[in-house]
């Protein structure tokens, strides 16, 4: 794999898989979420397309949210609203595609992942897929994926993960609170229930599906300017010396 990442896209029968991945635990450099959100606008758009599966690649880790060599690189106010806007970028082009979206989280998910678990129209995971919202912890907060976290799983829960921002929160309680549809023990039971979704959604009408899906995300539809709104609290917080030291005393662990 490239050391900046990758995404690959394959289609077969109808469906559409998008898999991202990076070799420091599939973070997310700035790169690699404008390509994951501009594959998964193209893909929305291929009429050779009727349902999307989003993964990462690994057993381990599904996504370990924002990437620290990028964020201590940040030196503006500008470039820092651009690499949040990056996350939200992602959000709203799984909120605003035509197709419906199954998440596949085999392992653990923080900060931005959770954000992409969460924008996901069904998610399946694996036991091993506990969450965290670790932003806090390093002087900034979950405000581009906020939204995306509090529309699945309640402002109660999404602020539960926010405050306590060190704690693991277990698959099952990610379950309980809405986040994941289907936990399984093993990745390839959840693959298993996840190509027989997928195949059953390839077969169904495309107009109903689009429909229901404008209806799951009714009320969002000032999320292209509430996220990059929100990009730029992040960015300037990154800037500050407290962000600076907690990323650098955090990156070093």
């Amino acid at each position: 794999m490239e050391e900046k990442g990758t995404v690959d896209v394959s289609i077969n029968n109808e469906i559409g898989t998008i898999t991202f991945g990076h070799p420091q635990s599939n973070s997310l450099p700035g790169a690699l979420l404008q390509l994951l959100a501009k594959t998964i606008s193209d893909l929305s758009n291929d009429a050779g397309v009727k349902v999307i599966i989003l993964q990462s690649i690994g057993e381990k880790t599904f996504c370990a949210g924002a990437s620290f060599d990028e964020l201590v690189a940040i030196e503006d106010l500008e470039s820092g609203k651009k690499f949040f806007s990056g996350f939200a970028n992602v959000i709203n082009a799984c909120r605003k595609s035509s197709k419906l979206i199954i998440g596949r989280v085999q392992g653990k998910a923080v900060g931005g992942g959770v954000g992409i678990a969460s924008a996901v129209d069904y998610c399946f995971a694996t036991t091993n897929a506990a969450v965290k919202l670790s932003e806090l912890a390093v002087g900034i907060g979950p405000f581009v994926v906020g939204p995306a976290v509090q529309r699945k799983i309640g402002l109660s829960a999404m602020s539960e993960l926010a405050i306590n921002a060190s704690a693991w929160r277990s698959a099952d309680w990610a379950k309980n609170k809405g986040l994941y549809n289907e936990i399984y023990e093993t990745a390839s039971e959840m693959d298993s229930a996840i190509q027989s979704l997928a195949i059953q959604l390839s077969l169904s009408n495309p107009a109903a599906m689009q429909a229901l899906k404008q209806i799951f995300w009714e009320g969002t539809e000032d999320w292209d300017a509430l996220l990059i709104s929100r990009a730029g609290i992040s960015g300037k917080l990154v800037l500050s010396d407290f962000t600076r030291e907690a990323i650098s005393t955090f990156k070093n662990r």
